[in-house]
């Protein structure tokens, strides 16, 4: 992690991890996360059943240092480019030891994490990530360098990853935990794949290890006065030239190729001007002559109608009251992610509006929300802060 400011690496972590009530905060939460069942097939209400002995098991094995993740279960889900994204389902048990590992690690990574990075963390949200970009792009910023990661999550090298781990961690027992978790594999079709690289997407710890292994480009890009705004894997760089812009390029390829090992996709890592729009977390973003415009993204619209169109199907066994219950989720959902865009009213356009209904475009001085829901215009520090929870600094140092 470059410019760490907390040089002083934690020592004993481990037995914080086994200690009894972190284990059952853990089970807590594990269980709040409903989830299904792993390689072992034992269920959450299995494990339930003997909670007692299951997390004296758990904690007599952590204290032993033997302790072994079992693989995780290889599941499938469609990509909207209609490829297929592999996920890991993990055991219960795993998913707990996990879960207390993370509550013990989290604390001491959070005060080293960049400003810019906002996936995965306590207290902050994607729409804080979208508010920080609208923010630059309020404060003159024309210019954006979009940046593809290819298949970070299955390319991450091991190595680096318990590296970045072991900048701040300095207890061996807890390094080996996060190493037998990161080779802990997959189970598909009945055979077991070990993992050479990557940390697997569905495992309960690999949000803060993505986030430790890319800290380093975040506080990297800042120096460099380049602000890139990451969620996870997916970031953007808003800049005010197009010559910054292509500097930000050259140092993102610069640390994420030649410094992490990483590989970007060589058409959809580029820069864009903002009248041809770009898209981040789901959304568009453009703008013309009438201001500042966000929108759900053309295949976000599109699931949502599929999903629809499944739901409320003819001939189905189903009565007009539990297609509503299936359905109001689904719309309620999408609405709390997507309600920062909305229809104007001229025939389903959308542009950036109110959360509850149709609403004026953003004009280029900003917008807050006002009375009820519809957003009237301010300075994009009140925008930013009582939209997205995120106040901006005027001054935008680092913007690129």
């Amino acid at each position: 992690m470059a410019e760490d400011v907390h040089p002083i690496k934690v020592g004993s972590l481990i037995d914080k991890v086994w200690y009894l009530p972190n284990l059952r905060r853990a089970w807590t939460l594990v269980k709040a996360n409903h989830g299904t069942w792993g390689v072992d097939g034992q269920s959450l209400e299995a494990f339930e059943a003997h909670l007692d002995e299951e997390l004296q098991g758990l904690q007599a094995a952590l204290k032993d240092d033997a302790y072994v993740p079992q693989p995780g279960r290889r599941v499938y889900i469609p990509k909207p480019d209609g490829r297929r994204r592999g996920l890991a389902i993990p055991a219960v048990r795993d998913r707990v030891v996990a879960q207390a590992m993370r509550l013990r690690l989290e604390p001491h990574f959070e005060p080293r994490f960049a400003e810019t990075s906002y996936g995965f963390r306590p207290g902050r949200s994607a729409h804080q990530a979208i508010g920080d970009v609208m923010a630059s792009l309020h404060h003159g910023g024309e210019w954006i360098v979009e940046i593809d990661i290819e298949q970070f999550f299955d390319t991450a090298s091991h190595a680096r990853l318990l590296a970045a781990v072991a900048e701040v961690v300095a207890d061996g027992r807890i390094l080996r935990l996060v190493q037998a978790f990161l080779q802990a594999g997959v189970m598909e079709e009945g055979k077991k794949r070990t993992l050479v690289a990557g940390t697997p997407q569905g495992g309960v710890v690999s949000p803060l290890l993505s986030n430790a292994f890319l800290n380093t480009f975040d506080h990297q890009m800042l120096a460099a006065g380049h602000r890139a705004v990451r969620y996870a894997d997916d970031s953007v760089i808003v800049c005010r030239t197009r010559e910054d812009a292509e500097a930000a390029l050259e140092q993102v390829h610069q640390i994420l190729e030649g410094q992490l090992g990483l590989r970007l996709h060589p058409a959809k890592t580029r820069v864009v001007h903002i009248t041809e729009g770009f898209e981040f977390l789901g959304f568009r973003f453009w703008r013309d002559e009438e201001g500042l415009h966000l929108q759900p993204r053309a295949r976000a619209i599109q699931r949502l109608r599929d999903k629809v169109r499944h739901l409320t199907r003819r001939n189905q066994p189903r009565r007009a009251d539990e297609i509503v219950a299936l359905l109001n989720p689904v719309l309620r959902g999408w609405g709390r992610f997507f309600g920062l865009a909305t229809c104007d009213g001229s025939g389903g356009r959308w542009t950036a509006g109110s959360f509850g209904g149709c609403g004026p475009s953003w004009p280029n001085a900003g917008a807050r929300r006002t009375g009820g829901d519809t957003l009237k215009h301010s300075s994009t520090a009140v925008w930013g802060s009582t939209l997205f929870g995120y106040i901006p600094d005027d001054s935008r140092v680092g913007m690129g």
